[in-house]
């Protein structure tokens, strides 16, 4: 076999590997599971992209963006390499493409996202193939002590262990001491297979420049006008990307604004023109950035204060990654906090509205009935993917307690919004509560291509029996027929794992048009465990300990920018690099100038009388629709003009008062709606 310097020349056309990818590419040629941390910008995707070249089998990435997969693909592309992805984006004939392509072994690289194993066909197609490694791009979403915690990725060393996948890779830029330990424990990554290069970038400079809010817009083009080439400017809200890119627009700068409430055309639309230097200036919210691979971006500028010092880092090593000098500026007043921390707040659920999850549990408890039919010691190994071997398998016999759930719909029900609801399973889930055994489309439906007799005629008359009774037991509306398993089973005996398999196959084969939707998660619950009278007292408990965590965070931002020593340093501090020079020399800090961050005027003080109006206000419009209780934390979201599922569904936003205190801080709001409430 030709060296690794040799390949990688071949191949990516690199003369030598930066810090760090040797010993990362060396591990896992090794055998060894690693976790590899380097700073945005400095070739974490190489790691992976060579090793898998020389594995004999696939490389499965699991990558929290789309626009993250389409740019690594793209790059893989033009090196002559096969990989895919498989996401949303897809027809299903690029979808059939791409799994005809891994099952051959023409693909080596296949990208998805996280959510794609509660995929039912999936993890069918995933199970029938050879897995070598596997990738976690941004893997510090797998702690619950990391910025950006995913639920989901919780599950990942599960599916590990399911897939009998012998390799891991972790890449993240951004794993605190802690966050690092917790992600090599989950996957049992030895310490000496943890490569960490150091976290400074002696060509960022770090400026905190405080400014009240009325200057802000000068301040802004005054930092643009010292600039030569392309940047990015945070900012916190989609309507914010909106105001300042037509202010930008208005004073002769090539801006765009970039936020997740534009649809996937035009956000594309704007990275190519960004990337191609038709646009100098992106006004964006943090949907932007992860996903790209411009290497020329000057400078970085903060327009509002970031969430958190992860996002921080994460949003300035967008700056520079050619090495050359990108300036990286906070216009920094303390106005922004009020935003932030309500954010925060946003997402902590209610105790009344965990009970109720946890009621919908017991409701359908024991239902050994429900699919018993469906679910027997012969499903499937792929409806199996999170169950122990020793776990006795669901089937008519065994009495099993079970729990079959649909996110949107629990959502809507609990009034808890998706993420929170997702972080609230998976809690479930750690205190054994509830185990996950399988997800499956609630509905799937099928179109003829070619004929169903000739169809029919293909087969031994066994299967064409078999495939008659699916035809027949689906309820054809026009074009497309809902299959009905329940009937299937009654009239043939037919398990729906067998009935999939044959769709699917059917699909693939181009003798019908496949189409699938309505995931419904299924779970084994522990009927002892369930009925602990605590259970929804330390659930609670956990989401405000996250809630303190989150708020905490923020006071630590606040205290880095007003840091009277080196930034760059205490940055690299901050993610266990001790390395760093202890004085840069090119921040504001080393420039002599000491940040002191202020309000731009006073934070308004909630008037009591406006809040009871605005209260009585929503219990009128509530009255006969909402049966749960208007708990305090309900009438401060209403107030602070937040989201809910309540308030999408009964159209809350139309009420008066409804964002009326959107300037005040939450805590503030929460004690005045609490004396209201005492009166």
């Amino acid at each position: 076999m030709s060296s690794a310097p040799n390949i990688l020349q071949q191949l990516f056309g690199f003369s030598a590997f930066r810090e760090g990818q040797k010993e990362a590419v060396d591990s896992l040629l090794s055998g060894h599971s690693t976790l590899a941390i380097f700073p945005t910008g400095s070739g974490k995707s190489l790691c992976y992209q060579f090793v898998a070249t020389q594995l004999p089998h696939l490389t499965l990435v699991v990558s929290p963006l789309l626009a993250l997969m389409k740019d690594q693909l793209e790059f893989l592309h033009s090196k002559g390499i096969a990989a895919a992805s498989i996401d949303s984006t897809l027809t299903p004939e690029q979808n059939k493409q791409v799994m005809n392509d891994v099952r051959s072994g023409q693909c080596k690289i296949l990208m998805v996202s996280v959510e794609r194993f509660k995929n039912e066909r999936f993890r069918q197609f995933i199970e029938s193939v050879q897995v070598s490694m596997l990738v976690v791009d941004e893997a510090h979403c797998i702690s619950e002590w990391g910025h950006n915690f995913r639920p989901d990725y919780l599950k990942l060393p599960a599916y590990q262990k399911e897939l009998n996948i012998p390799l891991v890779l972790l890449l993240t830029a951004t794993a605190t001491k802690k966050v690092k330990e917790d992600m090599a424990a989950r996957f049992a990554i030895a310490p000496t297979s943890i490569i960490q290069t150091g976290f400074y970038r002696p060509n960022l400079n770090l400026f905190v420049r405080p400014v009240l809010e009325p200057n802000k817009n000068q301040a802004l083009i005054d930092e643009i006008q010292k600039q030569q080439g392309a940047g990015i400017v945070y900012v916190t809200l989609q309507n914010s990307a909106e105001d300042v890119a037509r202010f930008l627009q208005q004073q002769g700068f090539a801006a765009k604004a970039y936020h997740a409430g534009l649809n996937s055309e035009v956000r594309q639309g704007i990275q190519q023109d960004f990337m191609s230097n038709k646009i100098q200036v992106v006004v964006a919210t943090i949907a932007f950035g992860m996903g790209i691979d411009k290497s020329d971006i000057r400078f970085v500028i903060h327009y509002d204060l970031p969430k958190s010092i992860e996002n921080y880092s994460q949003e300035i090593g967008r700056g520079g990654r050619d090495g050359e000098a990108a300036n990286c500026t906070v216009l920094a007043n303390l106005d922004g906090l009020v935003t932030i921390e309500n954010f925060v707040y946003g997402d902590t659920p209610d105790k009344s509205a965990i009970e109720r999850v946890i009621d919908d549990i017991k409701l359908q408890a024991p239902a050994e009935q429900n699919r018993a039919k469906q679910v027997t010691p012969k499903q499937d190994r792929a409806q199996q993917y999170t169950t122990n071997q020793n776990d006795s398998l669901i089937n008519a016999e065994n009495k099993v307690y079970q729990w079959e759930t649909q996110i949107n719909s629990l959502s809507s029900a609990s009034n808890i919004r998706q993420l929170p609801l997702k972080t609230l399973l998976v809690q479930l889930e750690l205190a054994n509560v509830i185990r996950p055994l399988f997800a499956y489309f609630a509905e799937y439906k099928f179109r003829f291509i070619s004929d169903k007799a000739t169809i029919l005629g293909l087969f031994s008359e066994e299967r064409a029996r078999f495939l008659d009774a699916v035809f027949t037991h689906s309820n054809m509306k026009k074009v497309w027929g809902v299959v009905d398993f329940d009937s299937i089973y009654q009239h043939y005996g037919a398990e729906r794992s067998r009935v999939v398999a044959a769709l699917e196959y059917l699909h693939e084969h181009n003798h019908i048009e496949l189409a699938s939707r309505l995931i419904t998660d299924v779970y084994r619950v522990n009927n002892e465990l369930l009925q602990d009278g605590d259970l929804a007292n330390k659930l609670a408990h956990y989401f405000s300990e996250n809630e303190r965590k989150e708020v905490e965070r923020i006071a630590a931002l606040v205290s880095f920018f007003e840091q009277d020593t080196c930034l760059s340093h205490n940055l690299s501090a901050y993610f266990d690099d001790t390395q760093a020079p202890k004085a840069c020399g090119h921040c504001s800090v080393c420039q002599g100038k000491v940040a002191k961050l202020n309000y731009s005027s006073p934070i308004p003080i909630p008037d009591r009388e406006q809040i009871s109006e605005a209260m009585t206000a929503l219990e009128a419009h509530l009255s006969g629709k909402f049966e749960g209780p208007i708990t305090p934390s309900i009438y401060c979201r209403f107030l602070t003009g937040m989201t809910m599922p309540l308030f999408s569904r009964l159209k809350i936003r139309q009420v008066k008062g409804f964002g009326s205190l959107e300037h005040c801080r939450y805590a503030d709001v929460l004690q005045e709606v609490n004396a209201v409430s005492c009166q």
